[in-house]
This record gives structure tokens, C-alpha cells and sequence, in this order.
């Protein structure tokens, strides 16, 4: 199933996506895309929904963040060789993780807000895992058994908070309003086979900047779900980000960060696609 939240921010209704593309709506049927219906016996009950019994959404409805109240954010950093490469960084022994505030959460084609003082904001396509069952010390051989879902996510992050503002800190330039731009949906993990077989990308104003592969993460999503669980218990509708491959801002030469006016195409193939615009600053 591809579940997706849409409406006015704030507003949101839940809904799917059925094999035409037309959105369908669940609001008769569930209250939210939200953690308990991200639980296994919950998506179950909504397999087993004709979506041509549902209404259809006519026209084109803004799309909201596809997961409501996020209960948390965890997030991998340097996990892709060549983005470790461009950042001329040592390559992590063990995953570098960190939390993103669930007040960047933002929807998938939604203006993305350069923050107040902005100098060097900066793109990252990610896969997002969306957790369905409560993981604590889990294997890795049972953790996908734990994932509700996939998403497309954009890691935004601005380097100048994140670097050079005392020492290294990465939530200190992630957790702007705007930058966690999520889905357009939710894809459930029944059809995603193998979450290291996607392809994605990132296009900034036209240009494709990003264009790489799940397969060439250092750490699998199965790793990074039972790695996570040893120091964080999982909740349903956790999201985590896995990290981002070579070509964002900061490995340019000379480096190139957003502006106003800028656009943001960022892609997953199978797990949809997101269009944003870059807005300055405002109160």
C-alpha cells in the first residue's frame, strides 16, 4: 500500500493511493496515518480494503508529511562511501547517529525555509524507515520484521550551524523548521523486497546533483535498525534517515549552498517523488 496524508497543514486527512494513482480517502476509517495504525495488525485490516470502495480525491489537494505525530527522528550521518569521500572524513566504524527535531517535519512539496542567518543550507535525499513494532535489542536478522514502511526524506541541514558554530553538531544545523521534508507517502514494506536495491536522487534548480544507490550504504537498513534499537527503543511511526550519497552541497567546488529561489526534486524510485521551493527567511 502507499498511505499518504493530505490537506491543509494541520488539517490533513489520511488516505492511499490506489493502483490508478487516484488518492483515496480513509478518514471513515481511520483517524490518521499515525503510529497505531502503523502497527502490523493495523495494516493488515487495511490490506484487506477495496480501495474502490473508498471516495476518491478529485483535483490536486496538498500532500502533507505521510506519518502524523512522528514520535521521534533517529538519524545515521556518513553513510555512503563516496558522500564520506566528498566530506573528506574517516570512514565510521560504527554508525554516527544523532536526533532530528520532529518540529523540522515538513510536507513533501512544501516551501523548504532557509532559517534566520542562514549562510550554507544544504540538501540531502534520504530513505526513510518508518517503524511499525516497538524494537529494543533487536536482531539484525528480525529487524526489517520491525518496519512498517519506506519513504523518500530530504535531510536538510545547514553547515555553517552544524560546523562552525563551537564544536561539530550535526542537530544544531538539522532541526530548522521546514528540514524533514517527508514523502509523498508511505510505501509498506511488503512491496519494498529489498530496501538496498533503490535508487535515488536530488535535483537542485534542474541540475541533477545527486544520483545514487541503497546498495552502496555502509550500513544496511537490517544493520542500522538493530544497531539503533541497542541504545534507542523503537516506537511505531519512528522515522529513521540513512544517510545520503555523494553530491550535496558541501562537496561542491567550490561548495554551493540554496538560495531563495532555488527548487528541490528529490526522488526514491518505487517510494515517490518530492517538489520544494526555497523561500527566505521569515517570522
Amino acid at each position: 500500500m502507499k498511505l499518504l496524508r493530505y490537506g491543509p497543514r494541520g488539517q490533513e486527512k489520511p488516505g492511499l493511493i490506489d493502483r490508478e494513482g487516484t488518492i483515496r480517502d480513509l478518514s471513515s476509517l481511520i483517524a490518521d496515518i499515525a503510529p497505531e495504525v502503523l502497527v502490523p495488525a493495523a495494516l493488515e485490516r487495511l490490506r484487506g480494503i477495496d480501495p474502490a470502495s473508498l471516495p476518491r480525491v478529485e483535483g490536486a489537494p496538498r500532500i502533507g508529511a505521510c506519518v502524523a505525530r512522528v514520535p521521534q527522528m533517529v538519524c545515521t550521518g556518513l553513510n555512503y562511501v563516496d558522500h564520506v569521500k566528498e566530506a573528506k572524513l574517516p570512514t565510521p566504524s560504527e554508525p554516527v547517529l544523532f536526533l532530528k527535531s520532529i518540529s523540522a517535519i515538513n510536507g513533501p512539496n512544501d516551501d523548504v525555509m532557509l532559517p534566520k542567518n542562514s549562510e550554507k543550507t544544504d540538501w540531502e535525499v534520504e530513505l526513510g524507515i518508518v517503524m511499525g513494532t516497538r524494537a529494543a535489542d533487536v536482531s539484525e536478522r528480525d529487524a526489517l520484521r520491525y518496519v512498517a514502511g519506506y519513504c523518500v526524506a530530504n535531510d536538510v541541514s545547514e553547515r555553517a550551524f552544524q560546523f562552525e558554530r563551537g564544536e561539530p553538531s550535526p542537530p544544531k544545523g538539522k532541526c530548522a523548521d521546514t528540514f524533514a521534508p517527508i514523502g509523498p507517502y508511505m510505501v509498506t514494506a511488503d512491496e519494498v523486497p529489498d530496501p538496498q536495491a533503490l535508487d535515488v536522487f536530488c535535483d537542485v534548480s534542474g541540475t541533477r546533483m545527486q544520483n545514487g544507490s541503497t546498495r552502496d550504504m555502509i550500513f544496511s537498513c537490517a544493520f542500522l535498525v538493530s544497531y539503533m534499537s541497542r541504545f534507542v527503543t523503537l516506537q511505531p511511526g519512528d522515522i529513521i534517515l540513512t544517510g545520503t550519497p555523494a553530491g550535496t552541497g558541501l562537496g561542491q567546488k567550490p561548495p554551493r549552498y540554496l538560495r531563495p529561489g532555488d527548487t528541490l526534486h528529490v526522488g526514491i524510485s518505487g517510494l515517490g517523488e518530492q517538489h520544494s521551493s526555497v523561500v527566505a527567511y521569515r517570522a
